[in-house]
């Protein structure tokens, strides 16, 4: 596996398992005052889950120690992620309530 892949795909699967956290923690229909409450709580979450990434990203970069190929493999794994939670924001908002 090249250092490319090695360093990208981590973040990618974290990405993954933080989407279906936020979707089958967030309650998309209760106004209560609980930690995943609200309408729409989980569009919230899923930001908060993006930051994450991103910091993460940057840690797993800066431990590799390798300048060649840091923007791409930066580029790759932010990119990733963003899809990754397009694609699961995208699930949540159609599911019914």
């Amino acid at each position: 596996m090249t250092l490319k892949l090695a360093s990208v795909i981590p973040v990618w699967i974290l990405a993954i398992i933080g989407a279906i956290l936020v979707a089958t923690l967030a309650d998309r229909t209760s106004h209560a005052n609980g930690f995943f409450a609200g309408a729409g709580g989980y569009l919230d979450w899923l930001g908060i889950v993006f930051a994450i990434l991103v910091i993460l990203t940057f840690v797993v970069q800066l431990l590799i120690q390798r300048s060649e190929g840091f923007v791409s493999r930066v580029v790759a794994s932010i990119v990733g992620s963003l899809l990754i939670l397009a694609v699961a924001t995208a699930f949540l908002v159609f599911l019914p309530h």
